[in-house]
């Protein structure tokens, strides 16, 4: 299986001839190559981890692709058609297997309400949190989709929750809120809590891919 990161929050993710898509949202450039697309997984509703000019897109070149994400995109991508998923729901897409977890986003603030979120565990190995730090429970994670940068994020509790997963294998994502400068110390300090476990971390710019 291989996992390509793009801008901000999108990954693409190929096993054989097959792809799947998590939140290509508005820092993200318009996904391409989408032949094998057998699904489109949306973690939350925010603008940054989907759009319906994306959608729009995806749709036109893979046509009834299915699009997995919790109710609250439901109701925001009204007119598409969305397989809402909750925490603890396990869904196949073509040789994928999806398992969710979490099931709320950070709080940004008081004043921010708080919407639904989901984590996604794809093939048992890749685990991706969207805006949460939901640690998958009962799970051996092999690779995390770690947050690098947000509003809701502060870089201590995200050193915490790479402490938390322990995983294998570790790189940086959500991270477009950052400059270069800041991408390059976040991604040291979760490179840190990383390794206290004996896991390694890769820096994985756009278009970049890590086989796992």
């Amino acid at each position: 299986m291989r996992v390509t990161k793009f801008e901000h929050a999108a990954l693409r993710i190929e096993q054989g001839d097959e792809v799947i898509l998590l939140d290509p949202g508005s820092f993200t450039t318009p996904p391409h190559d989408l032949g094998g697309l057998v699904a489109v997984v949306l973690t939350h509703e925010h603008p940054d981890h989907w759009t319906p000019e994306h959608l729009d897109r995806i749709l036109r070149a893979a046509p009834g692709t299915p699009i997995f994400a919790p109710s609250g995109v439901a109701r925001a991508a009204e007119g598409y058609d969305i397989t809402v998923v909750a925490p603890g729901d396990a869904v196949d897409a073509g040789s994928f297997s999806l398992r969710f977890f979490g099931g709320t986003h950070e709080v940004i603030h008081s004043s921010i309400p708080t919407i639904e979120n989901v984590g996604v565990l794809v093939n048992d190995a890749l685990y991706y949190p969207g805006d949460s730090y939901a640690v998958p429970e009962g799970v051996t994670v092999d690779t995390l989709a770690a947050p690098l940068g947000a509003p809701w994020l502060k870089i201590g509790e995200a050193m915490d929750y790479v402490l938390a997963v322990r995983p294998r294998r570790a790189f940086g994502t959500h991270d477009m809120t950052l400059s270069v400068a800041g991408k390059t110390m976040h991604r040291q300090r979760l490179q840190w809590a990383t390794e206290q476990n004996g896991g390694e971390f890769f820096v994985l710019e756009p278009g970049e891919s890590l086989d796992i």
